[in-house]
Parts: C-alpha cells; sequence; structure tokens
C-alpha cells in the first residue's frame, strides 16, 4: 500500500516542532528539550517501532504520541526535576534490523526504559536484548494475543479477554452464528484465534472454519470462496496488511455483507479503515480500547486528539489498532510510576509501575493490575459507517486483562 510509505523529506518534517532533534544514524533520532544541557542529567527514553515497512503508518503514529506525551512532561519541569531525552530506532518491520537497532538503545544511548513494537514477533525478538541481556524496563504498547509473562515487561494494548468477551456475544446478537476465521500465519491470530474459538463456543456459535496464510498473500478467491459456500455468518478477521486490503474487497465483490454478512476485525481503527473504499467495509465491526468518535462526548479525548492533531497533521492517525493509545497509556502510567519511585532505576521502576494509575487518558481511566504487569481500561465496540465509526457498546468500567 503506497500511502503506508514515506519520503524521508515527509519524515523528517514531522519532527520539526522538536528544534533538539538529531540523526544518530540511519533510522535512528534522539530529541533533546531546550533545557537538555541542565545539571541534572536527562532520563532517557527509547521508542523502537517501525517507521519504515508495511506497518509503517502505525509505527510513525506511535512514534508521534511518544514525541507528543515527552514534549508535554518536558514543558512540565521534566521529571523529578530532570529533562527527557527521547530516543527513537526504528524497527522497519524486520526482525533482524529491529534486533540491531534495539541494541544501540541499550548498549550505546544506555536509555532507561525503552517502549515500542507492534507485531508479536517483533515484541518476540527485541525483549531478550532489551529485558534479559539489556537490564532495562520494557513496555508493550500494541494490542496482541496475550500470555506474555516475562518479568520487567509491562503491557499497556488490550489483551483476547478484553477484545472478545463482550465483542463476540454482540458479533453473535448482531451478525450470526457461524464463524470464519480467516488468519495471518503468525503468533498474533494463532493465539488470538485460541482465545476468540472458546468464546464462540461458548456463547452458542460455531467455527465453520479457521485458516492461516502468508503474510503477503493478496489473493484470497478461495478463502471467499469458502465464506460463501458455506453460508459464514461473522467473518472474524486477523489478516494484516498487506493482504488485508485485497481480502476485504474480495468478499466485498462477492456479495458477503449484501447476503447479511458481519464483518469484524479486533485490530480495525481510523488508520486501517481507510485501507478499503467505505463501501466495501461497511459495517465492519471493531472492539478497541478508544475510537475518534469519543471525543465528542469526552473532553479528556478530545484534548489529547487536538494536540495530537495539531503537532501531526497528516495521514498518521492518533489510533487504538495502531498503538498509539497503548503508547499514550504506557509513557503516562512510566510517568507516574517514576515519580512515585522518585529514582529511575528499572527495579524501583517496576515496582511503582506494577500498581500505577491514571485518571486520565484516551478512552478513559486506566491502571496496572498488581502482580500481573497487565493494564485495565475502558473497551468500546463500534461499527463502520460511510467511512467513520459509531459506538454501539461500552464497557462498564475497566475490564480485567485476565493474564498472567
Amino acid at each position: 500500500m503506497e500511502r503506508t510509505h514515506q519520503t524521508r523529506r515527509r519524515f523528517l518534517s514531522h519532527f520539526a516542532f522538536a528544534s533538539g532533534a538529531i540523526a544518530t544514524g540511519l533510522g535512528g533520532w534522539v530529541i533533546r528539550p531546550d533545557w537538555a544541557n541542565a545539571t541534572e542529567a536527562p532520563i532517557k527514553v527509547g521508542i523502537a517501532t517501525d517507521l519504515t515497512g508495511p506497518i509503517g503508518y502505525a509505527g510513525n503514529a506511535d512514534a508521534n504520541v511518544a514525541k507528543m506525551v515527552i514534549k508535554e512532561i518536558n514543558g512540565g519541569g521534566g521529571l523529578l526535576g530532570r529533562p527527557i531525552e527521547l530516543y527513537i530506532e526504528d524497527t522497519a518491520s524486520n526482525e533482524s534490523v529491529a534486533v540491531g537497532n534495539v541494541r544501540k538503545l541499550i548498549q550505546r544511548d544506555k536509555v532507561d526504559m525503552v517502549l515500542g513494537g507492534i507485531t508479536s514477533s517483533m515484541r518476540n525478538a527485541i525483549k531478550d536484548p532489551i529485558v534479559a541481556r539489556g537490564k532495562t524496563l520494557y513496555i508493550y504498547p500494541q494490542l496482541y494475543e496475550g500470555k506474555e509473562c516475562t518479568p520487567y515487561l509491562f503491557c499497556t494494548g488490550p489483551t483476547p479477554a478484553q477484545q472478545c468477551d463482550e465483542f463476540i456475544p454482540w458479533l453473535i446478537k448482531n451478525g450470526g452464528k457461524r464463524f470464519a476465521l480467516p488468519s495471518a500465519n503468525y503468533v498474533w491470530p494463532h493465539l488470538l484465534n485460541e482465545y476468540a474459538r472458546k468464546v464462540i463456543e461458548a456463547s452458542g456459535g460455531e467455527v465453520v472454519f479457521e485458516e492461516y496464510y502468508p503474510l503477503d498473500q493478496v489473493d484470497f478467491s478461495a478463502t471467499v470462496n469458502r465464506i460463501m459456500t458455506n453460508k459464514v455468518e461473522v467473518v472474524f478477521n486477523t489478516v494484516i496488511p498487506p493482504g488485508v486490503g485485497p481480502f476485504f474487497k474480495q468478499l466485498y465483490e462477492a456479495g458477503f455483507q449484501k447476503n447479511g454478512g458481519r464483518l469484524s476485525c479486533v485490530y480495525y481503527d481510523e488508520n486501517t479503515l481507510n485501507i478499503n473504499q467505505a463501501n466495501e467495509i461497511e459495517g465492519l465491526a471493531s472492539c478497541l480500547d478508544y475510537f475518534k468518535v469519543l471525543t465528542k462526548d469526552d473532553p479528556v479525548s478530545a484534548k489529547i486528539q487536538a494536540a495530537y492533531d495539531k503537532d501531526f497533521p497528516g495521514n498518521f492517525l492518533f489510533a487504538a489498532g495502531s498503538a498509539a493509545t497503548g503508547t499514550y497509556r504506557g509513557l503516562k502510567l512510566w510517568e507516574a510510576a517514576v515519580k512515585e519511585a522518585g529514582k529511575v532505576d528499572r527495579e524501583s521502576v517496576a515496582a511503582a509501575l506494577d500498581h500505577a494509575k491514571i485518571t486520565e487518558g484516551p478512552g478513559g481511566s486506566a491502571e496496572m493490575v498488581p502482580g500481573k504487569r497487565h493494564c485495565k481500561m475502558k473497551m468500546y465496540t463500534a461499527v463502520a459507517k460511510g467511512g467513520n465509526y459509531e459506538i454501539v457498546g461500552r464497557s462498564d468500567g475497566l475490564v480485567d486483562p485476565k493474564e498472567c
């Protein structure tokens, strides 16, 4: 998808507000506040995310959120009276590239914390260099398949329980009982589907078929044919870019939605909403911790969204499926933990982060579950209509991740 790529000039433009941004090598950046030469040594935050590659639209949004939050913290006097320096490295949707660049954050830049990774395969590739070998705190901001219980690794995005427990019963009520699970062939879809299948069957539904495809597959004619001939009522999709756009287009052209089918995808947000023409995904349902439409009735979400849009106009949108909300939440929970600990060493911050809370954030408040290293948050079900989302369901309170 051409829209996910960017020129180097365009990439540089996103750093324009930070006069202290300097290159530290291919794909590497450090952003220093105006007062980085203060008497107190700076606190160093590392961001490792996909600035290039097929999901670069998500990684750039996450990097932008980090710049926005760190700018806000520095504008308020920093942390513990110290400025924060932001170090950004490109994971490039390539695990071997990512490991080398993450090592730079740990060994060369000596950051106090690393936040990043989008896909689960990326998290699995970089967590050992960060946590085990690097002895550094790691925050993973993306929605994912669960089962990550590594010490010093904190997860701030939704888990299968948060995305499926209320969403799947809604799909059965508003779609039907016959599910298909077309999937990309990597760890997230496999484990998410394992959980989803249990909820589907416990809720009175059935899985007609579950299939896995190469990440670069773009021809889904055989899959679409199986969906149509088996009278599937709900497609619970985990195919990802670059294949998801062609798959949804082919499904639409076969008449799936026209015949009453319900399309669903739990990572679909405002960024991915634009992959297809609006009519091709009309009625698509998603369940996330934030949708932009929430800004209409949530002043905090509106303020955060407005600040992001002001600093970063363009195609890299502040959206939940891209981990932008998990990035915001992770940095603010880390900030709260550092303030409580009064220091930045890993042991002290991890002990405070274990029970950290924030009262304000995109979509609402959030808090870590003590001893679990996962985050409670509010969840929302939304449906695509005319190229935008409409909220059709909200959790009553903070939803437990049910992990570790």
